[in-house]
């Protein structure tokens, strides 16, 4: 079973290939996106994030979810030395760079709960793996060339254990995540970031911070036990670290 639907801004795919899988289930997913949305929307007037920053909310009315939220943030600015910070450049309340990763892992609990195991979330290409594809082999991620995203693929991955993929740059998005020690900078030195990691939530997260980092975000993650990365910078050469080769099932470059 297939399904595409336009939601939080982005393309959202869900396929499961689980035999006693319904339309239910799908339904499930998309509904808990919406969910997502309305709450955590910088961009729905009436989302609980907006009216939070319109100080209409305090903190001791958050929901559960934003609490939630919050504290995995602050955790990940710990983890990062301070370059994830979910209060942007305005002083606003923003934490787009961690609700995705969170919502799509939280989206596959449902189905795992529900006895199904085989399928794959993309969420505006940010993808959390389960079990195995149509063809019972593991599931694949295409790296998309920053400098032609439309055309070529530049590494094909094959994910076998449930793994999570997350890509972030500026390439198709524009600067969409600033490095909070220095907020006015512009980073353009890395203009594509791919990490792997033991689901999507961690990889989006930590995808977010290292693009921050500019160069020295490969080596962050080179110390990082769970996690690996490609990067690509603005002349086009890539680097990745030393665990990130076992992943790639056709190399294009």
């Amino acid at each position: 079973m297939k399904q595409t639907k336009i939601m939080m801004g982005m393309t959202i795919n869900v396929e499961i290939v689980d035999p006693q899988a319904k339309q239910s289930d799908l339904d499930r997913v998309y509904a808990y996106f919406d969910y997502v949305d309305k709450k955590f929307s910088p961009f729905k007037p009436d989302s609980e994030l907006m009216k939070i920053n319109r100080g209409e909310i305090s903190k001791p009315e958050y929901s559960p979810d934003m609490q939630e939220i919050l504290k995995l943030a602050e955790q990940t600015k710990k983890e990062t030395d301070g370059f994830f910070d979910v209060v942007n450049r305005r002083g606003a309340l923003n934490p787009s760079g961690i609700v995705k990763g969170w919502a799509i892992f939280q989206a596959a609990q449902i189905l795992w709960r529900a006895g199904l195991n085989h399928f794959f979330i993309d969420a505006g290409g940010d993808i959390q793996t389960s079990g195995k594809n149509d063809q019972g082999e593991p599931w694949t991620v295409g790296i998309r060339n920053p400098f032609k995203p439309e055309t070529e693929i530049v590494k094909v991955l094959e994910l076998k254990n449930n793994e999570g993929v997350a890509t972030s740059g500026t390439y198709a998005r524009g600067q969409h995540v600033y490095n909070p020690k220095n907020k006015n900078a512009s980073l353009t030195e890395i203009v594509s970031l791919t990490v792997i990691g033991p689901n999507v939530y961690e990889a989006d997260r930590f995808a977010t911070a290292v693009l921050a980092m500019e160069r020295e975000g490969i080596n962050f993650l080179e110390n990082q036990a769970n996690l690996e990365g490609y990067a690509i910078d603005q002349k086009g050469v890539a680097t990745m670290t030393s665990g990130f080769e076992k992943y790639v099932k056709i190399d294009t470059k």
